[in-house]
């Protein structure tokens, strides 16, 4: 290899402080990638990366003898005289290794040259040193940090060398130059191709997986579509078998699954505490079994302990209920989802739960097969239609899209007007602000006897999605009094001209009297009128007439219809209340306040309508009474339809199981056969003779709630509280058929209970259920930890209750001694 062609090897910068004078081999490794040029690439490499050549050369340091050089000669602008003295004294004194020394020198001179160096003074000594340490036969450039240190002026060299940009001020400069920015721009346009690949490439890949999912999902969806629309069909068939064999299947051995399933949407469970509590409170459906003919599956929300078990075990025993039938095994059994302890968090309802738990399913329908069989649920989900299908029942209800479409407020309202009822001056459907302040102005000026009017959520139940306003509130409901009273009600009601001024003055000030004086029923749920008003008008809602009364009372009536097509009245109740008198907490059994007669015609009428759209099974409707001020006779407006088994009804259950009684809601009386108390044995046998020929009955009166709350009762357990409760004498007397009786719905919380008092009168129970309220709060609560609780509230309607009914009383004397 001759030298000029060693010469064009590329030149690498490193720093290597400890490169031997004498014969010492440096390795080196050799760069990745070839470059274009090996001169102009090597350069072009150290003028790219600044970071190579320090801002100080006082940094580096270079391998320098301490002896003085004698043979020392100068390099002007990269090359040398060759007829200088120093030169040709040095060439001769070196002439017998100067076929090395000359590659040194001319890759020594290349480099002054290309970094435009202008005086360069080397050392012969070292430079002689530097050429028997490096081996040119190595394939690369020498290192350029060993170059340096054979001059004498390295320091201002290396300076020089460092600056940006000098390379390109030297030998080839402009050619290194171009090839420096043509490298960085095909360095660019191939990173700048590289990425948008990547881009693409990233963006095929979620084009794909997304695709790959939509078109997953798509075949998931239509897989649920068609298991749905087969599991409806089925249901469909069932309930047509169902309907067709409704009179055997009552009258022969069948079993009913009771699922107490509150199939709410997911925003209201998430919302709900103690889900599973709530979903357990109808417990009392147990109570089936009264009838011989019956065995009751019932399907908990949540694991009960031994303690509640033995205690609905002995409950049911007062009835011999719990004897074995033929075949050996008890006629009613609890089952606990296994899912429960999978989704204890997710507020899910009980149909779903039992959806998901394949080995309670087993049982189920191990403990069915061959038996005539059918589900009572609660709320309507189409989960439930998913769990029939599993078990290959029918279901005692609507399917869930009739049930959803009839069970909102305006659901209600309709059915109502199909059935010819009266209902509170309102309208349905309301979407929109105007269409609200619009409607409200209208009802408002055609209904001015209204002092408070009502707006309710249309896929809320109870009291939690309901709010009201009073009139009285609004500045010119007396101006509007007084107009009406001037142009009388006969013709205030049939011209609309003379109602257009008042008409146009409640449009005015309708929205800042809703601002200021609307106010939510249970601020739980709803803290303010703008929260509320959200979702009256995101979900729809009813505004609807406040009884124009002082004195209301309402009722709640549960309704039976039959697939055969009959409707059967099961339980009727007057409602009493807590805090507010639209939270309904428990009732009287049987109702006294609306004629027998005419309470029974008004639910047959509910309940043909309900028939005519397909809805079957347990409904209960809410009536409101109240004497009309003007006419003086007794109205009665039916205000909200539940399609649902209610909880008023599980108690009735519990109760008639207690009392071995009847309810007979057309003549609204709980009828209680009479025990025959043993005198002499003579009497003894006249009282058989006669029981023989008719069973004497007495009547009875109940006060039932399913939702008494109060937080202290967590610091007892249920053995202990009932010993409390003994202790004070709050017990059930099964000869005299009245007393007390409690409903426990779970081991863990405890803070809810229900109860029944039963008495000869309605006096009597409400009396003891007040007591019973007041005896348990004392016992569980001190002057400085009362708890939450809805006792204080109860026990102050009830007296209300008790001081109504002795005023009634005085003036139905009156009235006699009067007639």
């Amino acid at each position: 290899m001759n030298p000029k062609s060693r010469c064009q090897k590329q030149i690498k910068w490193e720093i290597d402080p400890e490169f031997s004078q004498e014969r010492t081999s440096t390795k080196h490794t050799p760069p990745k990638t070839p470059p274009p040029s090996t001169t102009s690439k090597s350069f072009d490499n150290m003028e790219g990366n600044n970071s190579l050549f320090p801002k100080s050369s006082q940094n580096l340091s270079v391998p320098v003898h301490v002896n003085i050089s004698k043979h020392t000669f100068t390099i002007m602008k990269g090359c040398i005289n060759s007829m200088e003295t120093d030169f040709c004294r040095f060439k001769h004194s070196f002439s017998l290794c100067w076929s090395s020394v000359v590659d040194a020198l001319e890759a020594l001179k290349k480099l002054l040259r290309d970094f435009a160096v202008p005086l360069a003074k080397v050392s012969g000594e070292r430079l002689v040193e530097f050429s028997q340490g490096w081996d040119n036969e190595w394939r690369k450039a020498p290192p350029v940090m060993s170059l340096l240190s054979v001059l004498e002026n390295w320091e201002e060299v290396l300076d020089l060398v460092s600056r940006p940009g000098q390379r390109f001020k030297g030998e080839g400069g402009t050619e290194a130059a171009a090839v420096h920015i043509q490298s960085c721009w095909r360095r660019y346009i191939a990173r700048t191709a590289y990425l948008r690949l990547c881009r693409r490439k990233w963006a095929v890949e979620t084009i794909a997986i997304s695709w790959l999912m939509h078109t997953q999902m798509c075949r998931v969806r239509k897989a649920l579509q068609a298991r749905r629309f087969r599991q409806l069909e089925n249901y469909r068939s069932r309930a047509q078998h169902l309907a067709a064999n409704w009179k055997h299947i009552q009258s022969s051995k069948r079993t009913i699954i009771h699922i107490p399933s509150l199939g709410y949407s997911q925003n209201h469970r998430q919302n709900l505490k103690n889900f599973d509590v709530l979903q357990n409170i109808q417990i009392g459906r147990l109570c089936d079994i009264r009838d011989e003919n019956v065995d009751v599956i019932y399907v908990c929300p949540r694991h009960l302990e031994n303690d509640i078990l033995h205690y609905y075990t002995s409950l049911l025993k007062c009835d011999e209920a719990t004897k074995r039938d033929d075949t050996g095994t008890r006629r009613f059994v609890i089952l606990t989802p296994e899912a429960v302890d999978y989704f204890s968090t997710h507020n899910m309802c009980l149909s779903s739960l039992l959806k998901y738990s394949p080995r309670t399913l087993r049982r189920i329908r191990n403990r069915i097969q061959g038996k005539q069989a059918y589900i009572v649920g609660g709320v309507a989900h189409r989960d439930d239609l998913a769990v029939a299908d599993e078990l290959g029942v029918p279901i005692l209800g609507p399917e869930p899209a009739v049930a959803q479409l009839y069970s909102t407020k305006s659901g209600g309202r309709r059915i109502f007007a199909g059935a010819g009822v009266d209902v509170p001056p309102g309208q349905g459907d309301i979407y929109s602000i105007n269409q609200l302040h619009e409607t409200l102005a209208d009802l408002m000026t055609q209904n001015m006897s209204v002092q408070r009017w009502l707006f309710k959520i249309d896929s809320e139940y109870g009291d939690r999605g309901t709010a009201y306003c009073d009139i009285c509130h609004i500045s010119c409901y007396n101006w509007a009094l007084q107009e009406y009273h001037r142009h009388g009600p006969e013709l205030w009601n049939k011209t609309k001209w003379i109602q257009e001024s008042v008409l146009n003055r409640y449009l005015n000030e309708i929205p800042e009297w809703l601002a200021r004086y609307a106010r939510p029923a249970k601020t739980l749920c709803y803290p303010n009128w703008a929260c509320f008003l959200k979702t009256f008008l995101g979900q729809g809602g009813v505004v609807e007439a406040y009884p124009p009364s002082d004195s209301i009372t309402n009722l709640t009536v549960d309704l039976m219809l039959e697939p055969g097509g009959e409707v059967t009245m099961l339980s009727c109740g007057d409602q009493f209340h807590s805090s507010c008198q639209l939270d309904a907490v428990g009732s009287t059994v049987p109702q006294t306040s609306v004629c027998p007669e005419t309470l029974h015609s008004i639910c047959m009428r509910v309940g043909q309508a309900c028939l005519q759209r397909l809805i079957i099974g347990h409904v209960s409707v809410d009536l409101a009474t109240f004497l009309n001020r003007n006419t003086m006779e007794q109205e009665v407006w039916a205000i909200d339809l539940n399609l649902t088994y209610s909880d008023q009804l599980a108690m009735t259950q519990m109760l008639l199981m207690m009392t071995r009684g009847t309810l007979n809601c057309s003549t609204s009386s709980l009828e209680v056969p009479t025990p025959i108390r043993e005198k002499s044995c003579d009497l003894k046998i006249a009282a058989n003779v006669q029981f023989l020929k008719s069973p004497p009955v007495v009547n009875r009166y109940a006060a039932i709630s399913s939702n008494l709350f109060h937080s202290n009762l967590s610091m007892l357990y249920h053995n202990v509280f009932l010993m409390i409760c003994r202790d004070h004498g709050i017990g059930y007397d099964m000869k005299r058929k009245q007393g007390t009786v409690f409903a426990l719905y779970d081991s863990s919380e405890r803070c809810r209970i229900g109860m029944i008092t039963v008495s000869e009168d309605l006096q009597g129970a409400l009396v003891t259920f007040a007591q019973n309220l007041s005896v348990i709060h004392q016992e569980i609560s001190q002057s400085k930890m009362q708890g939450e609780t809805n006792f204080k509230e109860l026990i102050k309607d009830i007296k209300d209750i008790l001081q109504m009914t002795v005023q009634n009383k005085l003036r139905a004397v009156v009235d006699k001694d009067a007639a």
